[in-house]
């Protein structure tokens, strides 16, 4: 494992990355407006978005445009507009009219009917789903509680972060309700870069003479991918901007990771083109943990336990074999030209035993002496010089 040196080197090579265009991410204003009549749950949505579910008293105090229909045009500068319906009421005339006006003006839209009745009212809402599919035509659409902090997680949370996705870090930043989603949105999508990235040099090592300068890049690139995640994490988690408040804390988590990545290099000498696997699932598997564990740390304060580390790598190891196993499967090999086909080309070259050829003309078939080309009759035997067929040797 690397001692503080090297991870104290790692975090300075950080240092001298720009930094700014993330962190600038991560502050940059995100607007959401919530659009709808009176009693429609629009300001019960606006607090649910300011709440992490996941820790209990954390509250953001981000402002949210809470709108009725008679200010909808003030909805016109928000990156995304949730159009709120009581679907206890019928008709919606204005409503769908706001919906095409902003839909058609480029705008994110997103209608959410908000199910304030019983649970059968709710069952029978959702069966009809696809005929309100068919009245709001292709505007986002969910049918739920905005008081129900599960199904916001399961079902609104989701279909934001697949309308906004190049907005994740701002929108966690500033409504809690994203933070921890969007957190596990980044610890899998570093993780499976890392296993892409050690899985394409895993290709290229089985060249010999690449082997060392791509096992040294390697290491240096899946650590530096690390400790951006790292400090995504806590931006994304409303914590501080300055990269330098997460050296002390981190600093042991991410550079156990050297153990695994030296693991992963020395796998594809000892097995070569079969070691890729493992390779890139050693890079999945440890990139996970470490954000499993990042993560873990910014949301109680404690770090988890090293069995609890084992049982998460050992999980996560095998989610990123059968992924690495996946793309080895689609990768394009070169076909060599077998055996047999070479032999058959060569036996094609040759007349088999059995087949016939012509003697030529001026060749006496019965003597076998050779003779003009204009001749009629042997000159040794006197017999005529008709082509015959005859057995070959």
């Amino acid at each position: 494992m690397a001692g503080l040196r090297s991870i104290s080197n790692v975090w300075k090579n950080i240092g001298e990355v720009d930094l700014r265009p993330i962190r600038e991410d991560a502050l940059r204003e995100l607007q959401i407006a919530i659009v709808g009549e009176a009693g429609s749950g629009r300001h019960t949505l606006a607090e649910q978005l300011r709440q992490d579910p996941s820790r209990e008293g954390t509250r953001a105090e981000t402002p949210v445009a809470v709108l009725d229909l008679e200010e909808a045009d003030q909805a016109q500068e928000a990156d995304l507009i949730v159009l709120m319906v009581d679907a206890a009421g019928s008709g919606f005339e204005r409503q769908r009219e706001h919906a095409r006006r902003w839909t058609n003006s480029g705008k994110k839209v997103l209608v959410f009917y908000n199910v304030l009745g019983s649970g059968a009212g709710e069952a029978a809402l959702k069966k009809s789903e696809r005929g309100l599919d068919s009245v709001w035509n292709a505007h986002h659409l969910l049918v739920g509680r905005a008081d129900d902090a599960q199904f916001l997680l399961k079902q609104f949370v989701p279909a934001v972060m697949r309308m906004l996705p190049g907005d994740l870090l701002p929108l966690a930043r500033r409504y809690p309700l994203f933070r921890v989603p969007v957190a596990n949105d980044l610890i899998g999508d570093t993780s499976l870069s890392n296993a892409a990235y050690a899985f394409s040099t895993g290709l290229a090592e089985i060249v010999p003479i690449l082997n060392i300068p791509l096992n040294v890049t390697d290491m240096i690139i899946i650590t530096k991918a690390q400790a951006f995640l790292a400090y995504k994490l806590g931006l994304a988690l409303g914590l501080s901007t300055r990269w330098q408040d997460y050296v002390r804390e981190f600093g042991g988590v991410i550079g156990s990771g050297f153990l695994w990545r030296q693991l992963a290099r020395s796998l594809i000498g000892l097995i070569p083109v079969i070691g890729i696997i493992p390779k890139a699932a050693v890079a999945y598997s440890g990139t996970y943990v470490v954000g499993r564990a990042v993560l873990g740390w910014y949301l109680t304060g404690r770090h988890i336990s090293p069995r609890q580390m084992r049982e998460s790598y050992r999980l996560a190891y095998w989610r990123g074999r059968s992924t690495a196993l996946d793309w080895f499967s689609k990768v394009r090999r070169p076909r060599l030209p077998r055996r047999r086909t070479a032999q058959a080309a060569l036996a094609a070259s040759q007349a088999p035993a059995s087949q016939t050829i012509q003697l030529p003309s001026k060749t006496c078939s019965n003597c076998g002496r050779g003779n003009a080309s204009e001749a009629m009759f042997c000159q040794f035997c006197g017999q005529p010089l008709t082509p015959r067929a005859v057995e070959a040797a």
